[in-house]
């Protein structure tokens, strides 16, 4: 068993300044953290795999293909791969726990 602390994964990520923290990875899945600052811009492209984000703290807006809503800590978005999408109007800085199914990249060409 593997167990991880959202906030020493968040500590991770503000000193080494990204974003993103992969943070489990095996065929069938992998997760991370996303962090994204109040009036940020999300520059992510399509996934070549289905996604899941569990909003731990912030509140933004979500667009996915035509569909857009706004989101809040608790929110749990399911994105199918390959459907453009993107956080917007930031007003409280993001922090997301990502689970992509099979693993990040496992699909890619």
């Amino acid at each position: 068993m593997d167990a991880f602390q959202i906030s020493n994964l968040q500590s991770e990520i503000e000193r080494s300044g990204l974003r993103w923290l992969e943070f489990l990875r095996v065929p069938a899945l992998s997760a991370g953290l996303y962090c994204l600052p109040a009036g940020g811009e999300d520059r992510q492209q399509p996934h070549t795999e289905d996604e899941i984000y569990y909003v731990i703290r912030g509140r933004a807006r979500f667009r996915a293909g035509t569909e857009d809503r706004a989101v809040a800590p608790g929110t749990v978005l399911f994105v199918p791969a390959g459907v453009e999408h993107c956080f917007h109007s930031i007003s409280e800085d993001l922090v997301l726990l990502v689970v992509f199914a099979p693993a990040e990249g496992s699909r890619a060409m």
